[in-house]
Formats: C-alpha cells, sequence, structure tokens
C-alpha cells in the first residue's frame, strides 16, 4: 500500500491518501484537491505529487 499525505504537499490538512498504486492516488489526491482545498491539479503539479508517494 502507498500514501500521500496531503500536509508534505504544503496544505495544512491532516488527510492521508491511499491506493495501491501511484495512478490510484494521484485520481484521490487531484478530488480531494478540488473538493477540499479549491485547486485544480495540472499535470505539473501531479508529477511533483509522485515524489510525494511514499510506502506505508
Amino acid at each position: 500500500m502507498k500514501q500521500l499525505n496531503c500536509r508534505d504537499a504544503g496544505f495544512d490538512c491532516d488527510a492521508q491518501i491511499k491506493g495501491n498504486t501511484d495512478e490510484e492516488i494521484l485520481a484521490q489526491a487531484a478530488d480531494h484537491a478540488t473538493n477540499v482545498h479549491g485547486v485544480t491539479v495540472t499535470p505539473e503539479l501531479a508529477e511533483g505529487l509522485k515524489s510525494l508517494i511514499h510506502d506505508e
């Protein structure tokens, strides 16, 4: 299982996004960013987020 911490992306947010693949996590992160933070995830932002994904 892999994980992305929203806080690691620079937000004051304790959300942890978990999934089996980077693509699954990025899709969930895009939904979270849009719905919670009002941010649209661009391809450039998604590429930066990939480096923050780590194994649990």
